[in-house]
């Protein structure tokens, strides 16, 4: 064991991030702005106003600020779980037989389990500073429903939760956390909403997705007096806010002199590996790194993989602005698979744009093989990930055991975003052998498609 590298590091109170660090700002070709889906236009702050907060906004639109305070409001609540673990993977290694260094930035060690309460925080306050009375969300395996719970309940907000139903009956355990926190959950799709109804009317026995959630949380946001909608991932301001991760760990590798040669997220919208990567991309896009970047999403729901670069809506009801992402049609309905916060039909237009210009990979694995992985990581590590992290991990493994066989000594960080606790049924298939895999087929992959919007051919560029 290399003893000048701690199994477990912590940064200072004081080496805490005080800004978060805005990658747009450093990205010489900017994605493709929000487009209006009534007028074809580029959106403006006013025709986001009547959904998010104001602030949200002004961060969604900021393309040239680099680094942007965090308000001592929220310092002080990042005080409750921050600065979060660094650790090095010595006995996982051991296991593998390989000469790489694999660390893992742990960001379970909150109640929610996951790295969703660093956005979830900030959203909460700055509603608790514009003086909004509600908030409207949904949530997939249910890590931002939770995490949001536990702000709008510090901060005095009443919330509405719009889970994912199948997501909901194979995590009920969620539920209860977000009840205990005050919050109203509703399975999705529902028939409380217009668009859950109609929804509901083509299939009455959909499991749902995240876009019908959305829609529906969309839907209450805007017909609720003094309430406005919260997006756990996919947006920019989303990702700015999770940069505290990747900046937390570049400031704790920095200290031993270690730059990762690989950086390793699971992907669903882009939240998590947005903000690990942020710092380091950065770097790479000022030409300061050589650095890999993997994002690793489900075969069930493979948006970069197997999906489109275009337009299209957020949300299965059409009720969103258009953005220019990967996306497997706002309409694809993915199978029930426990990775509940990676079926999203699309991904952060911010990823997007890196991952179509080259500076980002990406891999699929089936759900069988993650939660193989998740095993032998329960073995050597002691932590029972999330069905979303076991993806990032088995990259990291995989990547390590190519290391084994040609003596490379890569340096391998990954991000595990949280612990999988409240996602035992899903353990309890694999480990009496029900646990399936749905990979779709190419005709599944079309119906979704045909859901994409047909714009002009401006916006094909």
């Amino acid at each position: 064991m290399d003893k000048t590298i701690p199994v477990k590091t912590y940064i200072s109170e004081t080496e805490a991030p005080q800004y978060w660090y805005n990658l747009r700002a450093d990205m010489k070709e900017k994605h493709p702005p929000f487009i209006h889906p009534g007028e074809l236009r580029p959106c403006v702050a006013e025709d986001l106003y009547p959904i998010f907060c104001k602030e949200l906004v002004k961060q969604e639109l900021n393309q040239t600020d680099q680094l942007i305070p965090i308000p001592d409001g929220i310092q002080q609540f990042y005080k409750m779980f921050r600065p979060s673990p660094l650790i090095r993977a010595y006995s996982l290694e051991k296991a593998l037989g390989t000469p790489a260094a694999i660390y893992y930035k742990f960001e379970g060690n909150n109640t929610s389990g996951s790295h969703k309460l660093n956005s979830a925080a900030t959203q909460a306050y700055y509603a608790k500073q514009e003086g909004i009375t509600s908030l409207a969300t949904e949530t997939g395996a249910g890590q931002w429903g939770t995490a949001l719970a536990m702000a709008c309940d510090y901060y005095d907000i009443d919330l509405t939760v719009y889970m994912v139903k199948v997501s909901s009956e194979q995590k009920p355990y969620r539920k209860i956390v977000m009840e205990t926190y005050a919050a109203k959950v509703i399975p999705s799709p529902s028939p409380t909403t217009e668009s859950g109804r109609k929804i509901l009317a083509l299939d009455p026995n959909t499991g749902g997705s995240l876009g019908c959630a959305i829609s529906e949380a969309i839907e209450k946001a805007v017909t609720t007096e003094n309430c406005r909608y919260v997006l756990g991932s996919v947006l920019d301001h989303v990702l700015l806010h999770q940069s505290v991760v990747g900046l937390e760990a570049k400031t704790a590798l920095d200290k031993y002199g270690i730059t990762p040669d690989v950086i390793i997220g699971c992907a669903g919208g882009g939240s998590n590996l947005g903000g690990l990567i942020a710092p380091y991309m950065g770097g790479r896009l000022q030409g300061k790194n050589n650095i890999q970047f993997i994002a690793v999403e489900p075969q069930s729901c493979p948006s970069f993989t197997r999906g489109k670069y275009t337009y299209d809506f957020g949300d299965t009801a059409k009720t969103t602005p258009l953005m220019k992402m990967y996306t497997l049609g706002n309409g694809f309905i993915p199978s029930a698979n426990h990775a509940g916060g990676l079926r999203y039909h699309g991904m952060s237009p911010i990823l997007s744009k890196l991952y179509n210009d080259g500076y980002l990979e990406a891999r699929a694995y089936s759900q069988t093989d993650v939660f193989d992985a998740a095993k032998l990581f329960i073995k050597t590590e002691g932590i029972l990930p999330a069905p979303e992290s076991t993806h990032a991990l088995k990259a990291a493994i995989d990547i390590a055991r190519e290391c084994t066989k040609t003596g490379e000594k890569k340096t391998i960080l990954f991000g595990l975003t949280g612990t999988g606790y409240f996602d035992l049924m899903a353990y309890a298939q694999h480990n009496n052998g029900t646990l399936s895999d749905k990979v779709p087929t190419d005709e599944e992959l079309q119906a979704g498609f045909d859901s994409i919007p047909n714009l002009p051919a401006k916006f094909s560029d």
